[in-house]
């Protein structure tokens, strides 16, 4: 099952208010593939798209493409502010990193 932090619905409900689209939601999509496995994009949305799986949780709706809700499973969307970096990060679920080449695995 995916999850989302209390941190991240709040500001995503924060980025949605700012935006004047505060009754829109969350899209989450697949953004392609790499040696570590899919990596994903957000983005922001006023209705789902044909296929997608909706989740609502503390009125933040959220739109999980259908390729991205199978992927997603055990994982969890949070937000993290470091004072020197902010954003949203997925955690949890089992990246398949099939190459120790690969520099975005490390």
């Amino acid at each position: 099952m995916f999850s989302i932090t209390d941190r991240a619905v709040d500001k995503a409900k924060e980025i949605l208010t700012v935006e004047g689209k505060s009754d829109w939601g969350i899209r989450i999509y697949r953004a392609g593939e790499s040696c570590c496995g899919p990596s994903f994009g957000l983005d922001i949305n006023e209705l789902p798209t044909v296929g997608d799986e909706v989740i609502e949780r503390d009125g933040l709706k959220l739109f999980l493409e259908r390729m991205a809700f199978e992927r997603l499973a055990g994982m969890q969307l949070d937000y993290y502010d470091d004072g020197e970096r902010a954003g949203f990060i997925l955690t949890g679920g089992s990246p398949s990193c099939s190459s120790s080449s690969c520099s975005s695995c490390s």
